[in-house]
């Protein structure tokens, strides 16, 4: 079989409310999420043995614990004899971002070995490995809106997505997932955090703003005092000309600011990047080409 490959697109928290801290020590979650179109690349060259090669302009921040190739040995123990061998991830997303490029990478990966084995992991096989992974990849195996829930591993597809334009920016300053929800220091709560449903935008980018200012990111001032300079990346969003939402991804430190139109957001970005030049800065589509 000659080399395959898959696009591990960035994860966009769009809202997330933190209800609780689970006895399991994992938290309880809601959260909408969507897809960009910019992305990391996985490929894999099926053949014996595994092995991972990392390049782009991000690969050098990835330390040995890589989630592709935990994935791949996910998939090998998972009892049925798959091929693997080679993979290549070409990291352009930055690394502990909040924007899920390891868990993306993760499901690229899982499938990329799905497709190199036809039969050998259906669905339900693939979603169990992704959830033992981590909480996001099994939404990432779809990369589609979602509401995700629990403490991540249950989705449930959004209805309705609009196409929009979005603008990430990143001060280049790493803050672990771990450290921000330590910091939060959320109560217990018995709340399992899977009773929400996502909501119908019917295609409406104004229902979509309407929800997401109703809402909002519980992890956005404690990440902003973990990381001061979130705070100069969101009035920096907050002032684009056309931005409907300005908001933390995740745990960050990336922003985004939400725009009705990519044209919108492309322009927005040119003249965010030439005030900030030492940011992180893009421009691209919110969701996957045919959510």
């Amino acid at each position: 079989m000659s080399s395959i490959r898959e696009l591990a697109r960035a994860k966009i928290n769009l809202t997330l409310r933190v209800l609780g801290r689970r006895a399991d020590g994992f938290h309880a979650l809601e959260s909408l999420v969507a897809f960009a179109e910019t992305h990391d690349v996985v490929e894999l060259d099926p053949g014996d043995g595994i092995s991972l090669d990392v390049e782009g302009p991000f690969g050098g921040a990835l330390d040995g614990n890589n989630l592709v190739s935990r994935a791949a040995e996910a998939a090998k123990a998972a009892g049925n004899a798959v091929m693997l061998g080679r993979f290549r991830l070409v990291k352009h997303l930055p690394v502990a971002a909040g924007l899920g490029g390891g868990s993306a990478d993760a499901a690229a990966a899982l499938r990329l070995i799905a497709r190199a084995n036809p039969g050998a992991l259906a669905g339900e096989a693939l979603t169990s490995i992704a959830t033992r992974l981590g909480s996001d990849v099994a939404v990432c195996l779809a990369s589609k809106p979602a509401m995700i829930l629990g403490r991540g591993e249950i989705v449930r597809p959004a209805r309705g997505f609009p196409s929009c334009g979005v603008v990430l920016a990143n001060p280049g300053v790493p803050l672990a997932t771990a450290s921000v929800y330590a910091a939060l220091n959320a109560p217990p709560s018995a709340a399992s955090g899977e009773s929400a449903e996502p909501p119908d935008f019917r295609g409406d980018f104004a229902a979509l703003a309407a929800y997401m200012l109703a809402q909002g990111n519980d992890l956005e001032g404690t990440a902003a005092r973990l990381a001061p300079p979130i705070n100069e990346v969101l009035a920096a969003l907050s002032g684009l000309p056309g931005v409907r939402v300005a908001r933390l991804s995740g745990s960050g430190p990336t922003c985004f600011g939400l725009f009705a139109s990519e044209d919108q957001a492309r322009r927005a970005a040119a003249a965010l990047a030439g005030q900030h030049p030492n940011w992180w800065v893009i421009a691209t589509r919110l969701g996957a080409p045919d959510s």
